[in-house]
């Protein structure tokens, strides 16, 4: 699945479009190599995202196509 879409699809970005700019600002890693929008995200990959001063660091626990809200959360873990 592509780094945009599962930030949008598990909600931890509202939409595909900022996950998208995020990514073009060189603001979103998986395991540890800088991220473009269609780079590829699979289970067990380590995810790093700076927001502003802060970094979020999480672990893609599953990819699915489309998820309700309360599942939403069951596709990663932090770390």
């Amino acid at each position: 699945m592509r780094i945009d879409k599962f930030l949008k699809v598990s909600r931890i970005i509202k939409r595909r479009t900022l996950a998208q700019e995020a990514c073009n600002r060189e603001r979103v890693q998986i395991n540890g190599r800088t991220a473009k929008p269609g780079t590829e995200v699979g289970a067990g990959d380590i995810v790093e995202i700076r927001f502003g001063e802060n970094i979020t660091k999480l672990r893609v626990l599953k990819t699915a196509e489309h998820v309700r809200k309360e599942e939403s959360g069951e596709m990663y873990e932090l770390l």
